[in-house]
């Protein structure tokens, strides 16, 4: 069961006695809620769709049918046969991943629809990145250290800018606003993010793991403007000077604007802008427990599928 917390204004006159308690509305627009900001849509325009801009119906049907065929084209070399074959269709959850109508892809600047040229700089540091090695946890993914957790692309946290949707799971977000705050948590790691409205920018110094976010209403929009990223949260092979805006715009009951540009000299040559919906949902969100180290359930599951294939199907009850 849900409680909705409700908050109520009063005026000056009822507080001093005897006046009427009137209720009002906040003056900035409510994002409040629990939204599915998960899409189908890829990042970028796959290479055989190069100059254009949207699918046709047929193609838009592939494209959702071999999902679970593209997740599993992603997985590094190391992950054995048996994961593999445990992702299919049912793994990928493609009712709540919709495609944004027929677009081939989230970013809709530059035009046609790919991520600006990485700088020298960007690759030699993608490059230098150490190679994983169980004797050194160091060299361990930031999800695999329980530090920070996301299952897409990115590389950072779901709830750390852009927040950009994974290619298999659904990226679920909770919305909380206050006069002074925004608070936005993810499902994935839970994850939460804090911008302070009206506010300036921490010292350069000072680095965190979402990065420093700060943000304020143009109208019916919020503006999060966010930097002071660390050095080791590289979404996308970002360094530490990247900067994001994103714009959150309530479109309707059910919709609501997500909107990003990001920018860093030290990676991309331009910046570039993505942009689409999330969705109004009224799915409970799953406590995700992050328990670092722990191989015991890809274990376990791994023994079940060997057991399946070592009995005869005709014995199983």
């Amino acid at each position: 069961m849900r409680t909705r917390l409700t908050w109520v204004f009063l005026t000056a006159a009822s507080l001093a006695g005897g006046g009427t308690v009137v209720a009002q509305r906040p003056a900035f627009p409510d994002l409040q809620g629990t939204w599915n900001g998960s899409t189908m849509t890829p990042l970028q325009r796959p290479p055989e769709f190069k100059d254009r801009p949207a699918f046709t119906p047929e193609e838009a049907e592939e494209y959702v049918r071999t999902s679970a065929d593209r997740v599993r084209s992603r997985l590094p070399s190391s992950v054995d046969r048996q994961m593999q074959v445990d992702i299919d269709a049912d793994s990928v959850e493609v009712e709540k991943m919709p495609l944004i109508g027929l677009r081939t892809s989230l970013i809709v600047d530059p035009p046609d629809g790919i991520l600006p040229p990485l700088l020298p700089v960007a690759q030699a540091r993608i490059a230098e990145k150490p190679k994983r090695s169980f004797e050194d946890p160091e060299t361990f993914g930031l999800a695999e250290r329980c530090l920070l957790g996301n299952f897409g692309a990115s590389g950072g946290s779901a709830a750390s800018p852009p927040m950009l949707p994974s290619v298999s799971i659904p990226s679920f977000y909770r919305i909380v606003q206050n006069d002074t705050h925004v608070l936005i948590f993810t499902e994935w790691v839970h994850d939460a993010r804090i911008v302070r409205l009206n506010g300036t920018h921490l010292p350069p110094t000072i680095r965190r793991w979402l990065g420093d976010s700060i943000g304020h209403y143009e109208g019916q929009t919020l503006v999060v403007d966010t930097t002071n990223f660390r050095r080791d949260t590289r979404n996308l092979g970002s360094s530490e000077r990247l900067h994001v805006v994103e714009r959150f715009t309530r479109v309707d009951a059910k919709t609501l604007r997500y909107r990003v540009t990001v920018e860093d000299p030290d990676t991309w040559a331009t910046p570039w802008t993505a942009e689409w919906p999330f969705r109004a949902t009224d799915t409970p969100l799953f406590s995700v427990e992050c328990h670092e180290g722990n191989y015991a359930i890809e274990n376990f599951l791994r023994g079940a599928r060997a057991e399946e294939q070592r009995v005869p199907t005709t014995t199983r009850r």
